[in-house]
């Protein structure tokens, strides 16, 4: 399991994971009671350790503790939501 931290980047609108000087990243658009998740990329050497779902799992928390509805654009963002939905079902817009 990957333990580098998640951190949102408010000025390039992403969450980030720095590891080895490569950076993951989940985009976001952020509206006034919504959050778009519109595209996860982690780089190929870094794959397979579960960056890309501590990505999604920082964002919904971020959302959580925001106030803020998830709108899932993002394919890996919605089969990640659709395997843990009983976790953040309360947060997650009707697409």
């Amino acid at each position: 399991m990957h333990t580098d931290e998640v951190v949102n980047n408010p000025e390039e609108y992403r969450f980030e994971v720095i590891s080895g000087g490569l950076i993951s990243m989940l985009d976001y658009r952020r509206g006034r009671s919504t959050i778009a998740l519109v595209h996860t990329e982690v780089p190929e050497e870094l794959q397979g350790q579960g960056i890309g779902s501590s990505l999604i799992k920082g964002a919904l928390t971020y959302a959580r503790e925001e106030g803020l509805k998830v709108l899932p654009r993002c394919p890996f963002t919605a089969a990640y939501i659709s395997r843990h939905e009983d976790e953040w079902a309360d947060i997650i817009s009707e697409v």
